[in-house]
């Protein structure tokens, strides 16, 4: 089927774009904010512990997600997918080239380097007041998916992240109008070092779509089983883990039918970028629920 013509600004406020996928950033902190937020004013969910902050303390602590996601998510993009950025800060032709890393809406975020933004600042912030790590980030996982599914999204309506070539009935073809005027009329670009970038002009998996179910939605009810069922905010880490297993297993079987990254089409073994950083996520997971099983409930 044919891409909509859909436009990446949804509309703008004097000569100021606002863009889907900023929309989708702002949806998934503020409704994963209120959801976090129903999370800690439920006592029971943590018996017999108790809810790891405050809502004034939530507050704060989504400042510093917030700051983790921004900043994570582009240093990690830049860090594993176009570490050019960081030298162009020094070789830069032009100012646009100098300090493309900090052009955020240019694109070009990280899941992966944004999850370890995320990590430093529950860290530094539970030090800082010297709250439950473990706990605080069960609350904030918990929240992740929602942020997940709209990020997918967004990443659908700007026709990127677009999976590898398929003959399935739902497949959909990316070479829109507005891709022809990024890639030209075949939708396929060579840039000046090589590399072919762009959908081409072919059927593809609508792989966006893919992850906002999985990742997303399927893992938004089962982390929601695990708090509301099961109770297992009761033991710190728990939660943690599920998130960090149930999204590395999900990405990296996605990964077989996402487009690689230009640059990153022949990797060894027939491994992709996004599969080898899944991996550390799947085993710090597995360790993490079987860390959490083999000790009593928190009852502090």
């Amino acid at each position: 089927m044919p891409f909509p013509e859909f436009d990446p600004i949804w509309f703008h406020i004097g000569p100021l774009p606002i863009r889907w996928y900023a929309l989708a950033y702002v949806a998934g902190i503020v409704l994963g904010w209120w959801y976090a937020g129903q999370l800690i004013k439920r006592a029971r969910l943590w018996a017999p512990g108790r809810p790891p902050l405050t809502g004034v303390q939530l507050d704060d602590l989504v400042m510093w997600i917030t700051l983790g996601i921004i900043l994570g998510g582009r240093f990690g993009y830049a860090l594993f997918y176009k570490p050019v950025m960081f030298a162009q800060l020094f070789t830069g032709d032009s100012l646009g080239e100098r300090f493309e890393l900090f052009q955020l809406w240019t694109g070009g975020m990280s899941f992966h380097g944004g999850m370890i933004g995320t990590t430093l600042a529950v860290v530094l912030y539970a030090r800082a007041k010297k709250l439950n790590t473990l706990s605080i980030g069960d609350m904030a996982l918990a929240t992740a998916p929602i942020g997940l599914f709209f990020g997918r999204l967004a990443n659908f309506i700007n026709g990127e992240l677009w999976g590898r070539t398929t003959d399935v009935p739902w497949g959909v073809n990316f070479c829109n109008n507005h891709a022809r005027e990024i890639y030209g009329q075949t939708c396929a670009l060579m840039t000046e070092t090589g590399l072919v970038v762009g959908p081409g002009d072919g059927v593809r998996h609508p792989s966006q779509l893919y992850e906002a179910g999985l990742e997303g939605l399927l893992l938004f009810v089962i982390l929601a089983l695990a708090i509301w069922v099961f109770r297992l905010l009761a033991k710190p880490g728990y939660v943690t883990g599920l998130f960090l297993l149930g999204y590395g297993l999900s990405r990296a079987a996605l990964e077989t039918v996402r487009q690689p990254d230009a640059g990153f089409e022949h990797l060894p073994l027939g491994l992709t970028m996004g599969m080898m950083l899944s991996t550390p996520m799947i085993l710090i997971g597995a360790w993490l629920i079987w860390r959490a099983w083999s000790r009593p409930p928190a009852t502090a």
